[in-house]
This record gives structure tokens, sequence and C-alpha cells, in this order.
């Protein structure tokens, strides 16, 4: 790398450390992925974290996680080859107000290299 100097580097070991990235690995692995995969934490925590009041209807983070990640691979399945796919997920936000998030998946190298799944918001970017 010739003439190129790295002035800061974050990895993605960092930015689970700090929390920047929550780690979703285990349940996207119940549902079909095969990578590691990550969600942002304004995506977290502005769309998987059930608003207060919504759990008498039937609403909790496994479940909008759930979601997610099968919209997710259907996206992914459906868009075929690349490294980025944008869709929209309903979420339910206040009894009866749905809201249709955009969402952006990106499959891209880890710290060493290794395929990752980074699921956020297109403004997280």
């Amino acid at each position: 790398m010739d003439g190129i100097h790295v002035i800061f580097s974050y990895t993605r070991k960092q930015a689970l450390e700090d929390g920047v990235l929550i780690d979703v690995t285990e349940h996207a692995n119940r549902i079909g992925f095969k990578v590691n995969a990550c969600v942002t934490d304004h995506l977290y925590h502005e769309c998987l974290v059930p608003p207060a009041g919504l759990e008498g209807e039937g609403q909790s983070l496994e479940g909008r996680l759930t979601d997610l990640l099968f919209r997710t691979l259907i996206a992914a399945r459906a868009f075929g080859a690349g490294s980025r796919v944008e869709f929209d997920v309903l979420f339910l936000m206040e009894p009866g107000v749905w809201r249709s998030v955009a969402v952006l998946a990106v499959m891209g190298p880890g710290d060493h290299g290794e395929p990752v799944l980074t699921i956020m918001l297109p403004e997280d970017e």
C-alpha cells in the first residue's frame, strides 16, 4: 500500500465493544445465515426494542429481530449476487400504528477478511 497512510482505523471488534454494533449472530444462524451478523445500535434502539406499551400487542425484541432477519434473508435471496441490499420492514410503533422502515444490509469483510453481515438504517452508513 505505497502512498497510503492510515490515519485512523476502527475495527468491527472495537465497534462491538463500544456498543456501536450489536452482535445478533446466534439468532441469525437460527434463521439460516451462515456468517457473523450485527445490527447497528441505532437500528436496535429505534426499531428493534419495542416501544413501551406494546407488550400487550405481542411485541418483543426477539420477535422483532426474527422479523428483521427473516426479511433480510428474503431480500438477500431475491437480490442475488451483490454485497448490499435495501428493503423495507414494517414495525409496530404504537398500538395500531405501523411504520415502514428502510433497512440496508451489507455483506463485507470482517476484521480478518471473513464475510460478515451488518444490518443498519441507511443513514447509519
